[in-house]
């Protein structure tokens, strides 16, 4: 998702070297460099610029998808990730992040070391200077020295652990913003327990405008009593929006904490705390913390070529595990959609936080690919979600809250990736029950209204009998609705359902949806050659289908325009090329199309910054051209992609955007939703192993140099197709400066049509 800010390119600032603080965990045991030692997770956290904005990352201290992710948040408080490099002052250091969302989110309950007395009610607005010597981030570890307090973070996967170091002489002092999350919250309560710990809670959410909320505790101890505690005044409404706690730190100067949180009660948030609390020190827990990452990073392993291509690579693939969120507490329980408490099965999680809109296309695919044990799990948390909430499957779920935000029906495409990439596992009929259910139901007067009563499409009933959504155009205005887009995300998730019902031996099922997913030609206007909105009576609006004067042609799409949408049909390429006129004429709108690489959501031009986009530099492979793809795909990923804080096309949409990067890099896309394919590109690595489900391994080989594919060898067979199944083991690449080898070329080269 991307929200779309005219914002200057931000100051320049290089990557940061780390000085003092832990600094474990950067070889293995035979000297080689791990995977976690490569990543910088200050990628993300700036400027790309005016149709980027801020990538919205967090530097701060995670685990793979972690339920806590403890992290400094920065004066300007950017959307869920928190953190402006070009910041100056920290606000606090909240316990939960979403990397890059494009909305404010999460950044809840900030705790804030000062040096000094107690400061009053000035305490609530009280920040910290801190510049970028001595900053540290690591994968599981975060250090700064800020209002003179050095502080240092790691977590596990439900809490986390902190040394703040205080200046001789001071009073040491920590404040509790319990209500300081980054949007609108309420309440708020903190109270001790004892004489070493402090416990509270905060009711947030509200993402993008919604109505969503979801209650955090927390549970907070020491290693020295507090020595005193002042709760804030409360509001009036039996909310107090934090604390401020002093503690003696004449002799030992550096105090230690321990915090955990949970979504279910306070005495949840202490549960958690004593099953993963296990040591005060924060080298203790950062080494574990880096282990976890090294083991999920190790996924995927790639050798050669230069270190900052692999460091770009292994922080794309870092910031592709942050999300989907665990949401069950130790003992499984979790809040569900339904306000009740329920309990994932023994040895599985609750998953939480899906950017389904945007992580359908490629990031799903990732981790049930690398993942796939977490990939089965978050899969069946979101049947879970719409068991809970009368069988509606969630589209942009945020804790257990329907937020419905952005368009089209995501989660039909998730749910049939996990199945094709992942080990099989997932409960196939359930899903397709509850994926046909959310095409073709409507709401009852049994359906729980929830957070507002949820329909899963929008525009159901006039898609199924018209098959598109209609528009609604008013002359003088830009964006009005999003008919053209929706149906062409209807149509792919069509496409979904129908490959998961041929899957399942579904036949009446998968032929009914796969009738429905050619619905995007409803909207293929044959006299411009665009796919275009229509309104209630069938007609096309007047006019070009790009106007493009005011430089806001959106009418109709997405965050997006005609010229980038109509691209996205990938359950049809076939049928699209012909439509636009044959693989020549296809081949001539795209080498226009490609004329700028990143050019925002108002001009007749690629936008990678924008998730709709992903797909169209790999349809060259169906055109007869895999040279271009190759071509364009290198040049997104050596242009756009880089490591500096504005150094992604776009928002990172919780891994959206930097799994782009990863499949790139492997010379890999999957272009087809629910269908274990893979389109071809130029491999970046002389070597890259992909460890699958049941241990097995895909080795992509590169031999000469060049962007272009000379030759392919599948499995000691030469091949000049331009994709592969995930049968294959082994991929041997021969590479090329020159672009006429005439590799792919053939019409029995092209990706497969799906009849």
């Amino acid at each position: 998702m991307r929200v779309v800010r005219r914002i200057a390119l931000g100051v320049a600032f290089g990557c940061v070297v780390a000085v003092g603080g832990w600094q474990g965990g950067s070889a293995a045991a035979d000297g080689t460099e791990t995977p976690a030692a490569l990543v910088d997770p200050f990628v993300g956290t700036g400027s790309g610029g005016r149709w980027v904005g801020q990538v919205d990352t967090f530097p701060g201290a995670s685990v793979p998808f972690g339920m806590t992710q403890w992290s400094p948040d920065t004066e300007s408080r950017p959307d869920g990730g928190g953190y402006n490099v070009n910041d100056h002052r920290i606000t606090g250091f909240s316990l939960t992040h979403l990397s890059g969302p494009g909305c404010p989110v999460a950044g809840d309950i900030p705790f804030l070391p000062l040096a000094g007395a107690d400061g009053g009610a000035a305490d609530a607005r009280a920040t910290a200077t801190f510049g970028h010597a001595g900053e540290v981030a690591r994968p599981g570890y975060y250090a700064v020295t800020a209002g003179g307090v050095r502080t240092e973070l790691s977590t596990t996967l439900r809490t986390g652990v902190a040394r703040f170091g205080f200046p001789a002489g001071s009073v040491g002092r920590l404040l509790v913003k319990a209500e300081g999350s980054a949007t609108h919250a309420s309440g708020a309560s903190v109270r001790t327990v004892g004489d070493r710990a402090v416990v509270g809670q905060v009711t947030s959410g509200h993402f993008c405008g919604n109505r969503n909320r979801y209650t955090l505790y927390f549970a907070a101890r020491f290693d020295r009593p507090v020595r005193t505690a002042r709760i804030w005044p409360a509001d009036g409404k039996g909310s107090a929006p934090g604390a401020t706690l002093t503690f003696d730190t004449r002799r030992d100067r550096t105090l230690r904490m321990q915090v955990a949180v949970s979504y279910v009660s306070t005495a949840g948030a202490r549960a958690n705390l004593a099953a993963e609390a296990a040591c005060w020190q924060v080298e203790c827990a950062a080494d574990r913390a880096t282990a976890a990452w090294n083991r999920q990073l190790g996924a995927v392993t790639v050798s050669g070529g230069s270190r900052t291509r692999r460091q770009i690579f292994y922080t794309a693939l870092y910031h592709s595990l942050l999300h989907p969120s665990v949401f069950s507490d130790a003992d499984g329980r979790y809040p569900g959609f339904d306000g009740r408490i329920h309990r994932a099965p023994s040895g599985h999680a609750q998953y939480a936080d899906f950017s389904g809109w945007d992580v359908y296309r490629c990031q799903i695919p990732l981790l049930a690919l690398i993942a796939p044990t977490q990939a089965d799990d978050m899969a069946a948390s979101l049947l879970d979600d719409a068991d809970q909430n009368g069988g509606w499957l969630p589209k942009w779920p945020v804790a257990n809250g329907q937020t419905d935000v952005m368009n089209g029906d995501p989660a039909d495409a998730i749910l049939a990736d996990v199945r094709a990439f992942g080990d099989g596992r997932l409960d196939g009929r359930r899903a397709l029950r509850l994926m046909v259910h959310g095409a073709e139901g409507r709401p009852g007067p049994g359906d729980p209204p929830g957070q507002g009563r949820y329909v899963e499409r929008p525009g159901v009933a006039a898609y199924l009998a018209r098959g598109y959504v209609p528009n609604t155009f008013r002359s003088g205005t830009a964006h009005v609705n999003n008919g053209a887009s929706t149906t062409l995300e209807y149509a792919v998730a069509d496409f979904a359902v129908a490959r998961l019902a041929a899957a399942l031996g579904d036949s009446g099922t998968a032929r009914r949806f796969r009738a429905r997913s050619h619905n995007w030609s409803r909207l293929f206007d044959r006299a411009t050659r665009y796919v275009r909105p229509r309104d209630g009576a069938g007609a096309f609006p007047a006019g070009p289908p790009l106007d493009l004067r005011d430089g806001q042609d959106q009418d109709g799409f997405q965050e997006g325009n005609a010229a980038q949408y109509t691209w996205m049909v990938p359950q049809d390429l076939p049928a699209l090329i012909d439509a636009l006129g044959g693989r020549g004429a296809a081949d001539s709108r795209l080498d226009a199309y490609f004329g700028r690489l990143n050019a925002g959501p108002g001009e007749p031009y690629h936008w990678q910054g924008n998730e709709p986009a992903f797909g169209t530099p790999w349809i060259y492979d169906s055109t007869g051209r895999p040279d271009r793809t190759q071509e364009v795909v290198r040049s997104i990923a050596d242009t756009l992609y880089t490591l500096t804080p504005g150094g992604e096309p776009g928002n990172d949409d919780l891994g959206a955007m930097s799994s782009w990067y990863v499949w790139a890099a492997l010379g890999l896309y999957p272009q087809f939703p629910g269908v274990p394919l893979l389109a071809l590109s130029t491999p970046l690595f002389p070597r890259a192993v992909v460890h699958g489900p049941g241990g097995h391994d895909l080795t992509v080989t590169t031999s000469g140099s060049g962007p272009y594919v000379a030759g392919l060898v599948r499995d000691g067979t030469p091949t000049t197709a331009t994709w592969t199944d995930l049968s294959a083991s082994h991929l041997d690449f021969t590479l090329t400066p020159d672009r006429g080898s005439g590799w792919g070329t053939g019409p029995a080269d092209a990706p497969p049509a799906f009849p």
